[in-house]
Protein backbone atom coordinates (compact mmCIF):
# COMPACT_ATOMS: atom_id res chain seq x y z
CA UNK A 1 0.00 0.00 0.00
CA UNK A 2 1.29 3.58 -0.75
CA UNK A 3 1.66 5.59 2.22
CA UNK A 4 -1.26 7.83 1.37
CA UNK A 5 -3.59 4.76 2.14
CA UNK A 6 -2.32 4.48 6.12
CA UNK A 7 -2.72 7.87 6.62
CA UNK A 8 -6.04 8.06 5.02
CA UNK A 9 -6.59 4.87 7.25
CA UNK A 10 -5.56 6.81 10.70
CA UNK A 11 -7.39 9.80 9.42
CA UNK A 12 -10.86 7.80 9.36
CA UNK A 13 -10.23 5.77 12.75
CA UNK A 14 -10.06 2.76 10.23
CA UNK A 15 -7.26 0.90 12.78
CA UNK A 16 -8.78 -2.86 13.05
CA UNK A 17 -4.88 -4.04 13.28
CA UNK A 18 -4.10 -1.63 16.31
CA UNK A 19 -4.30 -4.02 19.73
CA UNK A 20 -5.12 -2.54 22.93
CA UNK A 21 -3.16 -4.60 24.80
CA UNK A 22 0.67 -6.04 24.74
CA UNK A 23 1.06 -9.06 22.20
CA UNK A 24 0.68 -12.48 23.83
CA UNK A 25 3.30 -13.86 21.83
CA UNK A 26 5.98 -10.70 22.37
CA UNK A 27 5.26 -11.78 26.21
CA UNK A 28 5.78 -15.27 25.91
CA UNK A 29 8.34 -15.68 23.10
CA UNK A 30 10.23 -12.40 23.20
CA UNK A 31 12.88 -13.78 25.97
CA UNK A 32 13.62 -16.57 23.92
CA UNK A 33 15.60 -13.95 21.54
CA UNK A 34 18.35 -13.80 24.41
CA UNK A 35 18.34 -9.71 23.63
CA UNK A 36 19.94 -8.18 26.88
CA UNK A 37 17.88 -5.71 28.47
CA UNK A 38 19.34 -2.54 27.59
CA UNK A 39 19.69 -3.45 24.14
CA UNK A 40 17.97 -1.18 22.03
CA UNK A 41 15.27 -2.34 19.88
CA UNK A 42 14.03 -1.22 16.17
CA UNK A 43 10.01 -1.79 15.37
CA UNK A 44 8.98 -0.95 11.90
CA UNK A 45 5.64 0.83 10.73
CA UNK A 46 4.94 0.64 14.48
CA UNK A 47 1.31 2.73 14.27
CA UNK A 48 0.64 3.55 17.88
CA UNK A 49 1.47 -0.35 19.50
CA UNK A 50 1.04 -1.01 23.37
CA UNK A 51 4.02 -3.06 22.46
CA UNK A 52 6.66 -0.06 22.82
CA UNK A 53 5.63 0.98 26.26
CA UNK A 54 6.09 -3.28 27.55
CA UNK A 55 9.84 -3.21 25.64
CA UNK A 56 10.98 -0.31 27.56
CA UNK A 57 9.99 -1.29 30.63
CA UNK A 58 11.91 -4.08 30.22
CA UNK A 59 14.99 -1.76 29.57
CA UNK A 60 14.85 -1.67 26.38
CA UNK A 61 15.90 1.73 24.28
CA UNK A 62 13.13 1.33 21.71
CA UNK A 63 12.96 2.80 18.12
CA UNK A 64 9.73 2.78 16.41
CA UNK A 65 9.14 4.26 12.67
CA UNK A 66 5.58 5.11 11.71
CA UNK A 67 4.24 7.34 8.79
CA UNK A 68 1.70 8.78 10.26
CA UNK A 69 2.20 11.59 12.51
CA UNK A 70 -1.62 11.50 14.04
CA UNK A 71 -0.62 7.84 14.90
CA UNK A 72 2.53 9.25 16.36
CA UNK A 73 1.17 11.42 18.18
CA UNK A 74 -2.11 9.67 19.67
CA UNK A 75 1.05 7.32 20.51
CA UNK A 76 2.57 9.71 22.97
CA UNK A 77 -0.82 11.59 24.47
CA UNK A 78 -3.19 8.34 25.07
CA UNK A 79 -0.26 7.18 26.98
CA UNK A 80 0.31 10.20 28.92
CA UNK A 81 3.81 10.71 27.81
CA UNK A 82 5.37 14.25 26.49
CA UNK A 83 7.88 13.81 23.66
CA UNK A 84 10.75 16.24 22.97
CA UNK A 85 10.43 16.95 18.79
CA UNK A 86 12.97 17.78 16.65
CA UNK A 87 12.76 18.40 13.28
CA UNK A 88 15.24 16.08 11.11
CA UNK A 89 15.62 15.91 6.91
CA UNK A 90 13.52 12.81 7.02
CA UNK A 91 10.88 14.11 8.60
CA UNK A 92 10.31 14.46 13.09
CA UNK A 93 12.21 12.75 15.80
CA UNK A 94 9.81 12.18 18.76
CA UNK A 95 11.38 10.99 22.31
CA UNK A 96 10.00 10.21 25.33
CA UNK A 97 12.41 8.43 28.29
CA UNK A 98 13.37 4.76 26.44
CA UNK A 99 11.17 5.53 23.60
CA UNK A 100 11.74 7.39 20.43
CA UNK A 101 9.64 7.21 16.86
CA UNK A 102 10.69 8.52 13.89
CA UNK A 103 7.37 9.93 11.68
CA UNK A 104 8.93 9.29 8.32
CA UNK A 105 9.02 6.80 5.22
CA UNK A 106 10.50 3.74 6.60
CA UNK A 107 12.14 3.22 3.12
CA UNK A 108 13.16 6.75 3.18
CA UNK A 109 15.45 6.12 6.21
CA UNK A 110 18.94 5.07 6.45
CA UNK A 111 21.28 3.37 9.20
CA UNK A 112 22.68 6.79 9.90
CA UNK A 113 18.92 7.84 11.14
CA UNK A 114 18.30 4.92 13.23
CA UNK A 115 21.73 3.96 14.73
CA UNK A 116 22.81 1.11 16.32
CA UNK A 117 20.05 -1.65 17.24
CA UNK A 118 20.09 -5.22 18.67
CA UNK A 119 16.64 -6.84 17.53
CA UNK A 120 13.79 -5.82 15.90
CA UNK A 121 10.19 -6.65 16.23
CA UNK A 122 7.49 -7.12 13.67
CA UNK A 123 3.46 -7.70 14.67
CA UNK A 124 2.02 -5.94 12.02
CA UNK A 125 4.65 -4.51 9.35
CA UNK A 126 4.89 -7.18 6.93
CA UNK A 127 0.92 -8.36 6.89
CA UNK A 128 0.16 -4.70 6.29
CA UNK A 129 2.64 -4.80 2.90
CA UNK A 130 1.60 -5.87 -0.56
CA UNK A 131 3.66 -9.03 -1.98
CA UNK A 132 5.34 -6.56 -4.43
CA UNK A 133 6.77 -4.64 -1.36
CA UNK A 134 7.52 -7.51 1.19
CA UNK A 135 10.60 -8.29 -0.51
CA UNK A 136 11.84 -4.53 -0.68
CA UNK A 137 10.48 -4.51 3.10
CA UNK A 138 12.62 -7.24 3.78
CA UNK A 139 15.98 -5.91 1.81
CA UNK A 140 15.64 -2.18 3.38
CA UNK A 141 15.83 -3.96 6.99
CA UNK A 142 19.03 -5.45 5.81
CA UNK A 143 20.26 -1.92 5.21
CA UNK A 144 19.52 -0.77 8.78
CA UNK A 145 20.43 -4.00 10.82
CA UNK A 146 23.83 -5.62 11.72
CA UNK A 147 25.14 -9.46 11.80
CA UNK A 148 23.64 -11.02 14.43
CA UNK A 149 20.59 -8.24 14.73
CA UNK A 150 17.85 -10.80 16.73
CA UNK A 151 14.18 -10.26 15.72
CA UNK A 152 10.43 -11.32 16.16
CA UNK A 153 8.31 -11.62 13.25
CA UNK A 154 4.83 -12.51 13.70
CA UNK A 155 2.32 -12.84 10.72
CA UNK A 156 -0.97 -14.28 9.17
CA UNK A 157 -1.66 -16.77 6.69
CA UNK A 158 -5.00 -17.30 5.01
CA UNK A 159 -6.71 -18.08 1.49
CA UNK A 160 -6.36 -14.21 -0.21
CA UNK A 161 -9.44 -15.34 -2.52
CA UNK A 162 -11.38 -14.71 0.79
CA UNK A 163 -10.34 -11.38 1.77
CA UNK A 164 -8.09 -8.93 0.13
CA UNK A 165 -6.40 -7.60 3.15
CA UNK A 166 -4.60 -5.84 4.27
CA UNK A 167 -3.96 -7.36 6.48
CA UNK A 168 -1.94 -9.57 3.90
CA UNK A 169 -1.70 -13.57 4.33
CA UNK A 170 2.18 -14.03 4.78
CA UNK A 171 2.66 -17.68 4.47
CA UNK A 172 5.58 -19.58 6.00
CA UNK A 173 7.04 -20.98 2.53
CA UNK A 174 6.86 -16.91 1.65
CA UNK A 175 9.33 -16.21 5.32
CA UNK A 176 11.05 -18.49 4.34
CA UNK A 177 12.11 -17.43 0.64
CA UNK A 178 12.29 -13.43 1.94
CA UNK A 179 14.97 -13.94 4.57
CA UNK A 180 16.92 -17.06 3.52
CA UNK A 181 19.56 -16.77 2.62
CA UNK A 182 20.41 -13.39 4.71
CA UNK A 183 18.85 -14.78 8.12
CA UNK A 184 18.86 -17.61 10.40
CA UNK A 185 14.98 -18.73 10.90
CA UNK A 186 13.37 -20.26 13.18
CA UNK A 187 9.35 -21.40 13.90
CA UNK A 188 8.41 -20.40 17.00
CA UNK A 189 4.68 -21.65 16.58
CA UNK A 190 1.94 -21.72 14.08
CA UNK A 191 -1.42 -21.30 15.56
CA UNK A 192 -5.18 -22.00 14.21
CA UNK A 193 -6.86 -18.53 15.27
CA UNK A 194 -10.29 -18.33 13.24
CA UNK A 195 -12.28 -19.12 16.02
CA UNK A 196 -11.33 -16.29 18.71
CA UNK A 197 -10.94 -13.83 15.53
CA UNK A 198 -14.71 -12.72 15.22
CA UNK A 199 -13.95 -9.93 12.31
CA UNK A 200 -11.85 -12.09 9.86
CA UNK A 201 -14.48 -14.68 10.55
CA UNK A 202 -17.18 -11.66 9.11
CA UNK A 203 -14.67 -10.73 6.20
CA UNK A 204 -15.65 -14.35 5.21
CA UNK A 205 -12.63 -16.38 6.21
CA UNK A 206 -12.56 -20.23 6.56
CA UNK A 207 -8.69 -20.65 8.14
CA UNK A 208 -6.58 -18.31 9.53
CA UNK A 209 -2.95 -18.98 10.77
CA UNK A 210 -1.08 -17.19 13.24
CA UNK A 211 2.43 -17.75 12.87
CA UNK A 212 5.61 -16.56 14.78
CA UNK A 213 9.31 -16.54 13.93
CA UNK A 214 12.46 -15.91 15.47
CA UNK A 215 15.14 -14.47 13.40
CA UNK A 216 18.96 -13.60 13.20
CA UNK A 217 20.97 -11.61 10.59
CA UNK A 218 23.64 -13.20 9.32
Amino acid sequence: MEPEFWLERWQANLIGFHQDEINDYLLRYWPELGVTHDSRILVPLCGKSLDMLWLAEQGHPVIGIEISQLAVESFFSENGLTPEIHKEGYGLRYTSGQIEILCADYFALTRKDIGEVAAFYDRAALIALTPAQRPDYVTHLGTLINAGTHGLVITLAYNQLEMSGPPFSVTDDEVRRLFTPGYRLDQLFQFDVLAANQRFREQGLTALTEQAYQLTRL
